[in-house]
């Protein structure tokens, strides 16, 4: 059942990060990715809001449900928020140094990633 609550959130998660992108990019054109940043900006909201919610026992929800909007559908959307939620949590109890790990590795690794991933496309064989 979890494989499957999480299989139907990503597909929704990933339409409605599809849809947010192409709608911003109507609105403003131009290189910088604005979409995104949107749709990255918005997931980390919304999944600190719900993070809040539960921590305070405002919302409850079942291990399924929680799997389908936090793995399924905010992972669809963006995995940047679970990203951002990680590294608040780390900071929060004052994990400082895995945090600042976190955040390195992340972005800072990510970016290689795509530059080495980028090098090895143009590579001829």
């Amino acid at each position: 059942m979890t494989w499957l609550a999480v299989a139907v959130g990503g597909a929704i998660g990933s339409v409605a990060r599809h849809s947010v992108n192409a709608l911003v990019h109507h609105w403003m054109s131009g290189r910088f990715p604005t979409g995104i940043v949107v749709v990255n900006l918005t997931g980390c909201a919304v999944i600190g809001l719900l993070a809040g919610f539960l921590a305070a026992d405002r919302i409850g929800l079942s291990p399924h449900w929680r799997e389908f909007v936090f793995v399924g559908l905010l992972g669809g959307f963006t995995t940047f928020s679970t990203f951002g939620l990680d590294t608040f949590l780390l900071a929060k109890t004052n994990a400082l140094a895995e945090a600042a790990l976190n955040v390195a590795l992340q972005v800072g690794g990510g970016l290689i990633a795509v530059w080495l991933g980028y090098q090895l496309g143009l590579a001829k064989a």
